[in-house]
């Protein structure tokens, strides 16, 4: 099968020094990514916002530059670059990708798309199907996830290709945090809803100069509402969340306003909380 492909001539017998220098290369090839994917997520920890973000995004686009790098320089050190020793020798690395490593291809492949189209960056706070937490390192074959509970999960880039993707902030430092709470309707809900919204602006964690909405909505068991804003930082999410609720359910028992947990689905009453 080599010598149809013509891989046996390309390759030949390379000397001592052309395989020595060769795995030099990639030595030195495996430091440089090694480093890169060390600190430079540590540089990007000493700045904020989207300066941050964009550092963490470069990671795998440098990881890429030193990969096809070195492919170019180490392919001249152990073939003769003609036309038909690199047909050969490409021909031969895709039947041996297409056989052996189907799926780990079709993940590369997703992973060079990743880069390019950028559905998630480092930084970026994503659910694919039931798992959620914010991209810590993008690999060529994978994408690396911390979960809030401190879990990391290891996603392949082919989840791409049949799986629906949700961005929380996508690339910027703007993530959408919503506090739940559900009461009864005897109240005056302008009332309600005007102090719910200035409740929000005394949180400490909130971006004041984004925009902060309270949602209303009557259901048959009461009043929904839903105070939305932004966090000063998208790590700051969950405590956001907390600190919305608690001085929201401080306003409600201040305004008498009565609290109910919504019923399942498939019962009739809801249960009023004293």
């Amino acid at each position: 099968m080599f010598e149809q492909l013509g891989l046996k001539d390309a390759l030949g017998t390379p000397s001592q020094s052309s395989v020595i220098n060769a795995l030099l290369m990639l030595a030195l090839a495996i430091v440089l990514a090694a480093a890169v994917q060390f600190l430079v997520p540590r540089v990007a920890q000493r700045f904020g916002g989207r300066t941050r973000l964009y550092i963490l995004a470069s990671v795998p686009l440098l990881r890429l530059i030193i990969i096809v790098t070195t492919a170019v320089l180490i392919v001249p050190v152990l073939i003769k670059p003609t036309v038909e020793n690199m047909l050969a020798v490409f021909g031969a690395l895709a039947l041996a990708l297409g056989f052996a490593f189907k799926d780990y291809a079709n993940s590369l492949i997703a992973g060079v798309v990743t880069l390019y189209e950028m559905p998630y960056r480092p930084g970026d706070w994503i659910q694919i199907d039931d798992r959620y937490g914010e991209v810590k390192s993008i690999g060529t074959r994978a994408a690396k996830i911390v979960t809030p509970d401190d879990t990391v999960v290891v996603i392949p880039h082919s989840k791409l290709w049949d799986s629906l993707i949700a961005n929380g902030n996508d690339g910027t430092d703007n993530l959408m945090c919503v506090a739940d709470f559900h009461t009864s309707g005897d109240h005056d809900v302008a009332r309600i809803r005007q102090r719910l919204r200035d409740m929000a602006f005394t949180s400490p964690l909130l971006k004041s100069h984004q925009p902060v909405v309270v949602v209303v909505a009557a259901k048959p068991w009461g009043i929904h509402y839903r105070v939305k804003g932004y966090p000063v930082d998208p790590r700051e999410q969950f405590a956001f969340i907390s600190d919305l609720t608690d001085r929201g359910m401080a306003v409600l028992r201040e305004e008498r306003v009565r609290l109910i947990t919504a019923p399942v689905p498939g019962e009739q009453k809801p249960i009023l909380r004293q």
